[in-house]
């Protein structure tokens, strides 16, 4: 099996270690022995319509996330075609918020985003920074997905449906409890750290809708994650206030 994976601004959007999914994405389906063909994406390419498999898009501040969004808009249509049709895509922070609608900055620029997620976002005088744990319904209850946020944007949900539900942390907006969005097997959330480094069960589930696309359902052999879990549970009580529970 071979897994086909679009980097979109590999040179833009690249916050607190984004580039690190990517990597780790690559790892984990190679030890399975998946090859991974990578390939970067940036202004001005052409995207051809059923090429990849799998799409990933990082974070970035204002200024990169400028340059990223008109090149980004025009390939849109692109973008939706290939999310209707099956494949998979993971966007990180300002990746997130052009994803959406649009993206209000704290100047008052409209960023127009792509449309992908029912979701807009308003820059606010606050920056929502600090650890985060969420709920994901598909990922059980047995582990949290934790991470990372930084944001001064707040996202709110159109229609789209959250990623998960926040434990502790803000979330899209520090306000109503979502944390990301969803649509078919495209994922948008504001976790950095990098996300998939300390939820290796998001990456792979992540890794089965990319190959189900192409092979059908794929059942992984299983990896000796006891360290990547023992961190993910060691993060998250460490961070968890005293009145939470899981």
């Amino acid at each position: 099996m071979k897994l086909h994976l679009g980097h979109l601004y590999p040179e833009f959007l690249n916050l607190y270690g984004d580039r690190g999914n990517v990597l780790i994405l690559s790892r984990r389906a190679q030890w399975r022995g998946i090859q991974v063909e990578v390939t970067p994406i940036s202004l001005g390419d052409k995207l051809v319509p059923g090429a990849y498999d799998l799409l990933f898009l990082g974070g970035g501040p204002d200024q990169e996330q400028g340059i990223a969004s008109a090149d980004l808009v025009a390939k849109g249509p692109w973008l939706k075609e290939a999310v209707e049709e099956g494949t998979a895509l993971l966007a990180i922070c300002g990746g997130y918020q052009l994803l959406g609608e649009y993206y209000r900055t704290a100047s008052g620029e409209t960023l127009p985003g792509v449309g992908l997620f029912a979701v807009y976002t308003e820059a606010g005088n606050k920056r929502l920074k600090g650890n985060i744990a969420i709920r994901v319904p598909e990922l059980g209850s047995e582990y949290p997905v934790i991470g990372f946020e930084n944001h001064s944007g707040r996202t709110f949900l159109k229609g789209s449906r959250p990623l998960g539900q926040v434990i502790y942390g803000d979330g899209n907006n520090g306000a109503d409890g979502t944390e990301g969005a969803r649509y078919r097997n495209a994922i948008g959330t504001y976790l950095h750290g990098p996300l998939l480094s300390k939820n290796p069960h998001l990456a792979d589930y992540i890794l089965r809708l990319a190959l189900r696309r192409r092979y059908g359902e794929v059942e992984l052999s299983p990896l000796d994650d006891t360290l990547e879990m023992a961190t993910n549970t060691a993060v998250y009580k460490r961070f968890l206030p005293t009145r939470g529970k899981w």
